[in-house]
């Protein structure tokens, strides 16, 4: 008995498709898919969710200082001559931020290896696109919501659609519960 299914391609395909198809779960919270690619996706996305939430509260807040561009009404930076040039005038902010330990730093970097990075565009404009960070969504969304379920695993849903009109292979709905 084989690990796990070829899904018809070479190993480094089957590796991208993967990769994509759980960063699209994760990113939007369910895709659909044949059934052969959801049980291996679940697999992968199931043992991301399972290190967020065992990772999700292994962070210190430390208190830092920053310095921050003043800005006008307008949101453009303040700028002030000295000595016969323009420089731009700095505010110094203290912020709260969140430091990771050791075992979760791990734990994200590991996320990483799986995840590909996305962008999302906002107002259909390409230059207003926004990086989403998938792994923060992981541990301050996902995992308090799964960390509920008692069982071990079991934080995606298989639900069957039917069969694709094109090749009759069976279509599923795969979710984050």
């Amino acid at each position: 008995m084989a690990k796990y299914r070829k899904l018809g391609r070479t190993s480094s395909q089957r590796k991208a498709l993967i990769r994509n198809q759980v960063t699209n779960l994760l990113n939007n919270g369910k895709i659909v898919t044949t059934e052969a690619k959801a049980k291996e996706i679940r697999k992968v996305a199931e043992s991301l969710i399972a290190l967020a939430i065992k990772e999700k509260d292994n962070f210190e807040e430390v208190t830092v200082k920053a310095k921050v561009a003043r800005k006008d009404a307008e949101g453009k930076r303040v700028k002030e001559v000295v000595d016969g040039k323009k420089v731009t005038v700095y505010d110094e902010v203290e912020k709260m931020i969140k430091k990771d330990k050791p075992s979760r730093l791990h734990a994200r970097r590991q996320m990483l290896k799986v995840l590909y990075s996305v962008t999302e565009v906002v107002d259909g404009k390409r230059k207003n696109a926004k990086e989403v960070d998938l792994v923060a969504k992981l541990f301050d969304e996902v995992a308090p919501k799964c960390a509920a379920r008692t069982s071990q695993g079991g934080y995606t849903r298989i639900v069957k659609i039917g069969q694709r009109k094109g090749d009759a292979a069976m279509e599923v709905l795969l979710e984050i519960i």
